[in-house]
């Protein structure tokens, strides 16, 4: 970006990206992605998407590897996801932005991801793929060019973050910790588990559905209504002590693009989230 203009540090409009389609130090990023089919994504940006825009999967590139007890999206390697940002054309000034057609679900994942290993300057094109459309925005088609390899650099992710499971059971009653589970009521209720093999939450989770930060129309509500809901939710709890998590560390990372828009920010990430969690039956969950 130009010396001397300000970032866009949470989400911005489709007018906004429009105007700066073309500008060299603008990086756009589709993460069009279902869990149920991992090839979706692919097949929607050859399709058509926001022209200029490269894609990244959510398994392979937003993920790293799974050993069956680290949960199902776990962190990528800090140094080999450097070098495929890298590859896509990263650099200490670039504006990211990112999008998805899941109201936010996966972008976030990666504005976070970005902010994790140190670079703020990305945003959620906010009401995702379907407000470009409705914006008229240029789109073009084409298959996802693999990020040509880069090598990896040393990548050291910002300190407070995240929280492992050990200090998430450890705090389970204290005030270190207002746990946020930010799956649909039904998940976290234990109801109509179809992803885990367990179903229930984590004990003492504050549940808030990732889609109750957006309005109908998929973009984010003001954020005054965003902080006095947050507020209403924490109930006297500081923004420092609380962790999110949903089913894998991918939806809670809405919330915490919510947290900030809302001017509360210092919240941290459960990574390995309830798929982590129930994958050990010595700890305690709650339906």
């Amino acid at each position: 970006m130009s010396p001397g203009v300000k970032p866009y540090l949470t989400h911005l409009d489709a007018a906004t990206l429009a105007a700066q389609l073309d500008h060299p130090d603008w990086l756009v990023i589709d993460v069009r992605h279902q869990l149920a089919d991992p090839g979706y994504g692919e097949r929607a940006y050859a399709e058509a998407h926001v022209a200029g825009a490269r894609f990244l999967h959510c398994d392979r590139d937003l993920a790293g590897p799974l050993s069956g007890r680290n949960g199902r999206h776990p962190l990528p390697d800090p140094a080999l996801f450097a070098a495929t940002m890298a590859g896509l054309g990263l650099r200490p000034t670039t504006q990211v932005v990112v999008y998805d057609d899941a109201q936010g679900m996966i972008a976030g994942r990666l504005w976070w991801l970005l902010r994790w290993l140190g670079h703020p300057a990305v945003a959620l094109l906010d009401g995702g793929w379907a407000a470009w459309l409705a914006a008229g925005g240029k789109t073009e088609a084409g298959a996802a060019r693999v990020p040509p390899a880069v090598a990896g650099t040393a990548a050291v992710p910002r300190p407070g973050y995240t929280v492992d499971a050990d200090f998430v059971e450890k705090n389970l009653s204290t005030v270190n910790l207002c746990l946020v589970d930010a799956r649909a009521p039904d998940r976290y209720r234990g109801e109509n588990e179809s992803i885990d093999p367990v179903g229930g939450h984590i004990p003492g989770a504050r549940n808030r559905f990732f889609k109750d930060n957006l309005q109908p129309d998929g973009r984010f509500k003001p954020a005054a209504e965003l902080r006095a809901e947050w507020l209403a939710l924490l109930a006297g709890a500081a923004p420092e002590q609380v962790v999110h998590q949903c089913g894998s560390g991918v939806s809670a990372c809405l919330n915490l693009v919510a947290m900030e828009i809302a001017g509360l920010p210092g919240a941290r990430l459960y990574p390995g989230s309830w798929s982590e969690w129930c994958a050990d039956p010595a700890r305690p969950l709650a339906r």
